[in-house]
């Protein structure tokens, strides 16, 4: 009897192995489904506090039920790090951020945000995964204690396979075929803590991308990658211009805007433009499979644009201690055509508080100016008087 009973114990750990493993591996169950179709909801920015935003919840409920997503992408900045206060938003006014007194304080209010955050992901059984913000290092809280949030969830797929230097998360999630255990797809998380992504990062990149493609048969596994704060080869869609040009915005002293020939969307701030690519977007060439890069970070961007084959994305965010636009960013990939996937931006209409809240699809209209008079009258009057000091200085040197 006892021997059974040892035996039993013995497949009971084996068997709870099993399932440990194959959730590290990023392999739990996403698969495309019989339609041949995949639906990646990417949200970014919540960066909320342990009462968060009647708003923001709305938000997830409502991207959810509009997308109805195999995976959900959350890129970064899960909580707030500020003491700054805010008013009318959410259940205690006047406060703002996670950090508090002490770090297990602290600590039970990021758990408690997290909660609030990925309660309808999980409520509905939908997995989803999460890439590292710098508003997230910064509230104080480790990795170590970050990956252990993550992992009490049931259906979020979160592990660290780089294992560099800095403890950065990374990792990717294999999606296999309708029909098969062949991975037909995949997705790349990428830890940019408050910058970007190091030497070593690239190389487990490369290292693994290699893996995959030789797995595939010699053939890179289309993918597209996902990180916090995006790449400068954002400057690539940006060209300068005239204050006064349609769609100018200020940088650095000069003025750009986005050039609608090779990218589309909208952009409140700017990108100075860029001559050259980064390490990691060559990097991404050199390994062949990354079709697309998608970024939050900058919280009021939502465009697109495409350089050397590669779609590179800035996706709004949904911190609504801020001023919006406020949006997500929904991917309809299909098996049969995995390089030409849907790539559609939604933005956040109205309000909890009025009642007609909404998600409406965002119309790539060039230089569209978002309704926001009372920013865009204060952002004139910074760019004039930014123009008349830049003359005044020109002409006393």
């Amino acid at each position: 009897m006892k021997k059974i009973i040892s035996i039993l114990l013995a497949v009971s750990v084996l068997f709870s192995f099993c399932i440990t493993a194959s959730a590290e591996s990023g392999n739990t169950a996403l698969r495309f489904g019989e339609d041949g179709k995949f639906t990646v909801l990417q949200i970014s920015d919540p960066q909320d506090d342990h009462y968060p935003a009647y708003d923001l919840i709305n938000f997830i409920k409502l991207s959810i039920e509009l997308s109805d997503p195999d995976l959900i992408v959350f890129t970064g900045d899960i909580v707030e790090d500020s003491r700054i206060g805010d008013i009318g938003i959410d259940g205690e006014s006047l406060r703002e951020g996670v950090e508090v007194d002490s770090y297990e304080h602290t600590l039970e209010n990021v758990k408690a945000t997290c909660a609030a955050i990925f309660a309808e992901a999980e409520s509905r059984n939908i997995p989803f995964t999460v890439c590292q913000g710098n508003n997230d290092y910064s509230s104080g809280i480790t990795n170590e204690d970050w990956l252990k949030i993550y992992n009490s969830y049931e259906n979020c797929i979160v592990f660290d396979e780089s294992n560099d230097a800095d403890g950065r998360i990374d990792f990717n999630l294999e999606i296999k075929a309708s029909n098969s255990d062949k991975t037909a797809f995949n997705i790349w998380l990428s830890d940019t803590r408050s910058g970007g992504v190091t030497d070593e990062q690239l190389e487990w990149y490369k290292a693994e991308s290699s893996a995959l493609k030789e797995a595939n048969g010699g053939k890179p596994v289309p993918s597209i990658l996902f990180q916090h704060v995006p790449t400068s080869d954002m400057g690539l869609f940006f060209e300068e211009c005239n204050m006064w040009d349609e769609g100018a915005r200020l940088e650095g002293g000069k003025f750009y805007r986005l050039n609608k020939e090779v990218a589309s969307g909208y952009n409140a701030g700017a990108f100075t433009p860029v001559a050259d690519t980064t390490a990691q977007f060559k990097t991404w060439k050199e390994c062949g499979d990354v079709l697309g890069a998608y970024f939050g970070h900058w919280h009021t961007e939502g465009y697109t644009g495409t350089y050397d084959g590669i779609e590179l994305g800035m996706t709004y965010g949904c911190e609504f201690a801020k001023t919006g636009p406020y949006g997500i960013r929904v991917f309809t990939i299909n098996e049969n055509d995995a390089a030409n996937y849907e790539n559609v931006i939604y933005t956040y209409e109205g309000s909890v508080k009025k009642g007609d809240a909404r998600f409406e699809i965002q119309f790539d209209e060039p230089y569209k100016v978002y309704e926001n008079p009372v920013k865009e009258f204060f952002a004139g009057i910074v760019n004039v008087f930014t123009v008349l000091f830049m003359e005044i200085k020109s002409l006393l040197s």
